[in-house]
């Protein structure tokens, strides 16, 4: 068991940082720089021209570790389809921005509309096929769970949907997402293997490919994920939840996320209804704390640190 669990985590870092350096350089001659917006914090301009869809180096890592160290059934596929997909997305959107200069990207109705096929192929697959249940596992009751009935798929896609787009709006500071997700990687893995199921090596591959990224992704930054890795994270905290039967839990693992999505969703009604007047500073919430004084690397160290201490609640309450 302890082979199983290390070697996925040491292979995929492996992989992830052998490409660093193949990838950034490749990334900085097709020109794929970050453009940041005239109206965003201050510091960040100095960051225009990084390459990012840096994500392709995690992703190819984890995707090869996890084919690789998938059991005989196919557990790690669900997961892996809606990373991917999701991460597909986002390369598209990267891609339209950075490589052929179109500012916006996909469209807003483009991007929805992709995602909400990705996540119903998903759900139909884990409702028809998986022979998993649907019923969710209640934090802190030990055997309790919760039956939605006809509320359960639209309530698993608005969990998926929010998930990933909480995890895009977090991707705005260097290592702020991977060290997010690497704790919520952890917190599955240990969820997976208590819980007797197939899908640990998906997980164990995303910390190790995560630890790999995060060696060029630390501030400074030198290469940024994109919303190819950002997306795609998204799609793997979400995919994971779902799989495992946890999006119950998802509040605290993913509590980062959803304060992050939160305080923009609060911070533009508010505008709306006050013709103006703004709650926070700047969203998502990381950048209020920037403008308040705090480093990227304290904000990170911050936020992670939080996560970890959730993460470690929610494993009290499986």
């Amino acid at each position: 068991m302890k082979r199983e669990m290390i070697l996925p985590v040491l292979l995929s870092f492996g992989i992830s940082l052998a490409l660093g350096p193949v990838l950034i350089p490749f990334l900085r001659k097709v020109k794929a720089g970050q453009k940041e917006r005239e109206e965003g914090v201050p510091s960040h301009q100095k960051k225009a021209g990084t390459p990012t869809m840096g994500g392709v180096m995690f992703l190819a890592a984890f995707t090869a570790v996890s084919l690789l160290f998938r059991k005989e059934g196919a557990e790690v596929v669900p997961v892996l389809f809606l990373t991917l997909g999701f991460g597909l997305i986002g390369f598209l959107d990267d891609y339209l921005k950075v490589v052929l200069h179109r500012s916006d990207g996909l469209y807003p109705k483009q991007k929805m509309a992709l995602q909400a096929v990705i996540t119903a192929v998903f759900l139909w697959y884990l409702a028809r096929f998986s022979g998993i249940s649907l019923r969710m596992r209640i934090p802190f009751l030990p055997g309790k769970e919760l039956d939605a009935g006809i509320f359960t798929i639209p309530f698993l896609a608005f969990v998926i949907l929010g998930t990933v787009n909480g995890v895009n709006f977090t991707d705005g500071l260097d290592g702020l997402a991977a060290s997010v997700t690497i704790l919520n990687a952890v917190f599955f893995s240990v969820a997976s293997i208590g819980l007797g199921n197939g899908v640990s090596p998906s997980s164990l591959a995303v910390i190790g490919s995560l630890l790999g990224f995060l060696v060029f992704n630390v501030f400074p930054a030198r290469v940024f994920m994109g919303d190819t890795g950002s997306l795609a994270l998204g799609g793997f905290v979400s995919g994971m939840a779902c799989f495992l039967r946890l999006p119950l839990f998802l509040p605290l693992v993913g509590f980062i996320y959803m304060m992050e999505i939160l305080s923009v969703i609060l911070q533009v009604s508010f505008f709306k209804l006050t013709k103006g007047k703004r709650i926070f500073k700047m969203t998502p919430i990381h950048h209020h704390f920037e403008l308040m004084g705090w480093s990227e690397t304290q904000i990170v160290t911050v936020f992670a640190t939080i996560t970890a201490i959730l993460c470690l609640i929610a494993l009290m309450g499986l």
